[in-house]
């Protein structure tokens, strides 16, 4: 059976930091795997993906210079580190990750796994 299970999420004033945490069970990460948003009333968006072959990271505009993906082999764990946060980055973040690769990976459909979700909350 096939886990993802975030942590790290929290409540911060803006220009704060967080870092969230993905850690795998039952899969190996391949192909992509990264983060995605959803604010209340909005569709579910891209954040950061990495590539796990080529560690190449993709990132969204919105947080480009400011957040950071990485990942851990041995642990099959991908973190995503969140600085001089802003309130418009609240949001529920997901992790997700690809059994196979598939194109459109800067959409949610492209993916086959996802966490439970972890909410982030940023104060003016």
């Amino acid at each position: 059976q096939v886990q993802l299970v975030e942590s790290g999420g929290g409540l911060v004033e803006a220009g704060g930091s967080l870092r969230l945490s993905c850690a795998a069970s039952g899969l190996t990460f391949s192909s992509y795997t990264g983060w995605f948003r959803q604010a209340p009333g909005k569709d579910r968006e891209f954040v950061a993906i990495v590539t796990w072959s080529t560690d190449y990271p993709y990132y969204a505009d919105s947080v480009k210079g400011r957040f950071t993906i990485s990942r851990d082999n041995a642990k099959n764990t991908v973190y995503l580190q969140m600085n001089s946060l802003k309130p418009e980055d609240t949001a529920v973040y997901y992790c997700a990750a690809q059994s196979r690769l598939r194109s459109g990976v800067f959409g949610p459909a492209a993916y086959d796994y996802w966490g439970q979700g972890t909410q982030v909350t940023v104060s003016s």
